[in-house]
């Protein structure tokens, strides 16, 4: 590869820096994977030995945290060694299409062999950054509401299918020993970030459009107006992801705002997070036959349901060994790729459900996949809740929707979300200001931010 000395932190260098792609592979590529920890690592080396086997292409596996690749990969193209895939989300795709620092001509490429219409439109508009595709979508997790039916039922409730609902359970629900709602409320937190987007979404609610910030739209101040009736839901303390977790799993909240990651927990299928609620005790499963999760919701009713989602990319890096990295990312979303979804099965949920137009045989595949980390339970999502559960997971996956993401205004939505700016914003939200009043606030502080991007 083309080597030359640049300031990893000037774009100008960056992009004069960058060698030139290769059009025939060398037979080695190097991948970084978001997925880091020990268990996960020995769950994707099996796929990787396959592809090698298949191939006769040696892939290094790098696992790198994903708050740690932006700048690592800036430091790559400057020395000119860059890695040959990135496992990444949305978020990174925009900051480093912007940077120049992915080929936006191979996914697309990718994308055609495989088929448009086998993955989800909402994944593709994710990584499409002015009308280009930057990275081929893999997999995602969507957040999800996980509620106590045998609550709801007691109360007479009717499963909810909006905010305003939620609301109104949480409010009716909420009574000493036990919070209506586990929600964000710690002001600055990245779960409070996510949460404030996931509520305010349903509403119609945009953080822009076309450069204009609209934060303090009428949407978006119904949005918080009802996101402060679910914090005051939530208990007296300060509730991040972890209390948001527990507090569900010990019994001591009706509902829980998470991920999908929470389906194994709720099962009693997580070593490290057990269930610990008092029926718990004779019965391991007594949350997850007790609990419903709605994964698509509207803001009142009247709005189109979405989901708040995170996907999995794959990117090519300007530079890179793009004979070598395409083969690469079509077999991890085709032979290697129900597999490689094993490797966090809850929180993987293929966003390419089929080989071809309708056909669900990668998702089907999917729910048949052990989920938790629990090796003495080796059971699947559809055994333990059922197959309406899978198709409700799948249903999310095809509405994924994230503020700015597949716009020009991508950039500013990562920064704000990296920044948590609406998070810290939202103190005066948990403290009782007027709604419209914080809406004035954030939007003032995402138009700073915007003007510390050029914009």
């Amino acid at each position: 590869m083309t080597t030359c000395v640049a300031a990893a932190t000037l774009l100008l260098a960056v992009s004069a820096c960058s060698p030139e792609e290769s059009t025939e592979g060398d037979g080695s590529i190097v991948f970084w994977t978001p997925y880091t920890t020990p268990e996960r690592i020995a769950a994707q080396q099996p796929v990787i030995d396959a592809f090698t086997e298949a191939t006769g292409v040696e892939v290094e596996m790098v696992p790198l945290e994903p708050d740690q690749a932006g700048q690592t990969l800036v430091t790559a193209a400057a020395s000119g060694d860059v890695p040959d895939v990135i496992a990444h989300n949305p978020s990174s795709t925009a900051a480093w299409a912007a940077q120049g620092l992915l080929d936006d001509q191979a996914p697309q490429a990718i994308v055609d062999e495989l088929g448009a219409d086998t993955f989800s439109q909402a994944a593709l508009d994710m990584v499409t950054i002015d009308d280009r595709l930057h990275a081929v979508p893999s997999d995602g997790w969507g957040h999800t509401i996980a509620y106590r039916t045998d609550l709801f039922a007691d109360a007479g409730l009717e499963p909810p299918a909006s905010v305003a609902d939620l609301a109104a359970a949480a409010e009716l629900l909420d009574a000493d020993g036990m919070a209506g709602i586990a929600i964000g409320t710690t002001p600055g937190d990245v779960y409070t970030q996510e949460g404030l987007e996931s509520m305010l979404l349903p509403f119609g609610c945009r953080l822009a459009t076309d450069g204009k910030v609209r934060i303090d739209s009428p949407e978006c101040v119904e949005g918080l107006a009802h996101y402060q009736r679910l914090a005051a839901a939530a208990g007296p303390a300060q509730v991040d992801v972890e209390a948001a977790r527990a507090a569900y799993l010990s019994g001591s909240a009706a509902m829980v705002l998470f991920s999908s990651h929470i389906v194994d927990e709720v099962a009693g299928l997580d070593v490290d997070n057990p269930v610990t609620c008092t029926e718990c005790g004779d019965n391991p499963r007594f949350l997850a036959e007790n609990t419903a999760y709605l994964t698509t919701f509207t803001g009142t009713g009247a709005e189109a349901p979405v989901e708040y989602g995170q996907t999995t990319n794959y990117g090519i890096p300007a530079g890179a060994n793009t004979a070598d990295a395409t083969e690469f990312v079509k077999y991890m979303l085709t032979d290697g790729y129900v597999e490689n979804l094993a490797s966090a099965t809850e929180g993987r949920i293929p966003v390419r459900p089929g080989p071809e137009a309708g056909s669900t045989e990668y998702l089907d595949a999917w729910s048949q996949l052990p989920f938790g980390n629990d090796q003495a339970q080796e059971v699947s999502i559809e055994q333990v809740y059922g197959p309406a559960l899978v198709e409700r997971l799948a249903a999310g996956a095809e509405e994924f929707t994230r503020w700015g993401w597949g716009t020009p205004d991508a950039e500013l939505a990562g920064i704000v979300f990296s920044q948590t700016i609406l998070a810290t914003e939202a103190e005066a939200l948990f403290d009782g200001a007027p709604p419209a009043e914080v809406a004035a606030a954030m939007a003032a502080s995402v138009e700073a931010a915007q003007q510390d991007l050029g914009g």
